[in-house]
């Protein structure tokens, strides 16, 4: 693994990534839908933007983890920044045309830089000490809090600076977002040091037998037969309790979090409930989510992954619950109770899931599988925020929460197998020594 001066220079590097992807991603998003709706002319438009940047997200996560395989998490991390920027160069440039198309086209890259910030969290643990590989993943996750709540809040500068520029104003927050991006891709290319990988870090073993602890390396010409693939790291991963459990995890508790979140807003203005307040509601969300990951992170360090994961869904039940009886009033106060403890939900099952399988995998499996998870979780988000809309419209946001109770169902059914053929295999070998 890497010495300590190495792993907190990267970790530091990869913090200042974060935040400004997050910005990035916040900036444009928040305004992304209404831009939409004008080049469309209906506001049918305005959901597309989240379906479609998901979807990018999506298709990127396998390619850049595959880049990461052959040339090291520095290039895949500002590739995916980079194509990000192309993204919002593009939603520029049909905001300047009134181009729909090209919008859409645009919010696909735009997804590359979401692909690389949740690939972040991965590199964050490369060559980490194990017993600070939880803290160390949840930091970087942590970092995204301040972009991701500041970036709204440059919706109106943007569109000032857009208007001065001569663009279409709504078009503004996108050049924040084209400037974040490409600092992004440069402070990754230029600052984040490859880790190096000692030789008694570097385990052996069969496909998902169990863990083995170095990071992605350039692969040399010899070896190129030995990589594996997407594919083939979840079809391995299939037969692996833990690792399926993991995947489950990560992929439901996001789909979750999206199907209920994007269909709060539409709830809370049906019942009359101001901008205002529905802002609250979502940051607090937004809060919820990033604020305590480095708790989580702790918990996982001292109590094993599978155990946080679990927590994070006895976090998710209370929240759809509670989602679930305020339905009708939508009361504002109750449901940010139940939006933070979806955001808390997520986050457990995030930091808790994505450590689990890096746990669960070996060497030659563990990024791939991790790029082909990335893309699940974005396929799923994306496919539970088209289904959330018309549920809303049928059943009303009660049946949004039972929708989302279906898919924390089966999680706990892949949770509760994983325990009985492995019980709590991931807790760190320092704790149970300090026990002893």
């Amino acid at each position: 693994m890497s010495s300590p001066t190495h792993q907190r220079r990267n970790q530091g590097v990869l913090v200042v990534g974060q935040l400004l992807s997050g910005l990035g991603v916040a900036s444009g998003v928040a305004v992304g839908g209404i831009l939409a709706a004008q080049l469309a002319g209906t506001t049918a438009a305005s959901g597309f933007v989240q379906t479609a940047s998901a979807l990018g997200a999506g298709l990127a996560a396998v390619p850049l983890a595959n880049l990461a395989v052959r040339a090291g998490r520095r290039w895949a991390l500002s590739t995916g920044f980079a194509l990000g920027a192309v993204g919002a160069a593009l939603v520029l440039l049909a905001a300047s045309l009134g181009q729909f198309w090209l919008m859409a086209t645009g919010m696909l890259f735009f997804g590359s830089a979401t692909a690389s910030g949740l690939q972040a969290r991965y590199a964050a643990v490369d060559g980490a000490p194990p017993e600070k590989a939880g803290r160390a993943m949840a930091i970087v996750i942590w970092a995204t809090t301040v972009g991701s709540v500041a970036g709204p809040n440059l919706s109106e500068p943007g569109r000032l600076f857009g208007t001065s520029l001569g663009l279409v104003p709504l078009s503004g927050p996108f050049v924040f977002s084209l400037i974040a991006f490409i600092t992004a891709a440069l402070v990754i290319a230029i600052f984040f040091l490859a880790p190096v990988a000692s030789t008694a870090a570097a385990g052996t073993g069969s496909a998902l037998e169990g863990p083995a602890s170095s990071a992605p390396q350039p692969v040399k010409p010899e070896k190129k037969n030995k990589r594996h693939g997407a594919w083939r790291a979840l079809r391995l991963a299939s037969h692996n309790p833990r690792a399926l459990f993991a995947l489950a995890a990560v992929t439901g508790g996001h789909a979750i979090m999206v199907g209920v979140m994007v269909m709060t807003p539409v709830a809370m203005d049906a019942h009359g409930h101001s901008l205002e307040i529905i802002g609250i509601v979502i940051s607090l969300h937004i809060l919820g989510m990033y604020a305590a990951s480095p708790l989580f992170g702790w918990l996982v360090d001292r109590l094993g992954a599978m155990r946080v994961v679990m927590l994070g869904c006895g976090i998710f039940l209370a929240a759809i619950t509670l989602g679930a009886v305020v339905s009708e009033g939508s009361d504002p106060v109750l449901m940010s109770m139940a939006l933070t403890m979806l955001g808390l939900g997520w986050s457990a099952c995030l930091i808790g899931g994505s450590s689990l399988l890096t746990q669960s995998a070996p060497e030659d499996l563990r990024v791939p599988l991790q790029g082909a998870n990335d893309m699940t979780m974005n396929f799923a988000a994306a496919g539970m925020a088209a289904m959330a809309g018309p549920v809303l419209a049928m059943g009303g946001f009660f049946w949004v929460n039972m929708m989302a109770l279906a898919v924390l169902i089966v999680m706990v059914i892949f949770g509760v197998r994983a325990w009985r053929t492995a019980p709590d295999p991931a807790i760190p070998q320092h704790v149970t020594d300090a026990a002893g």
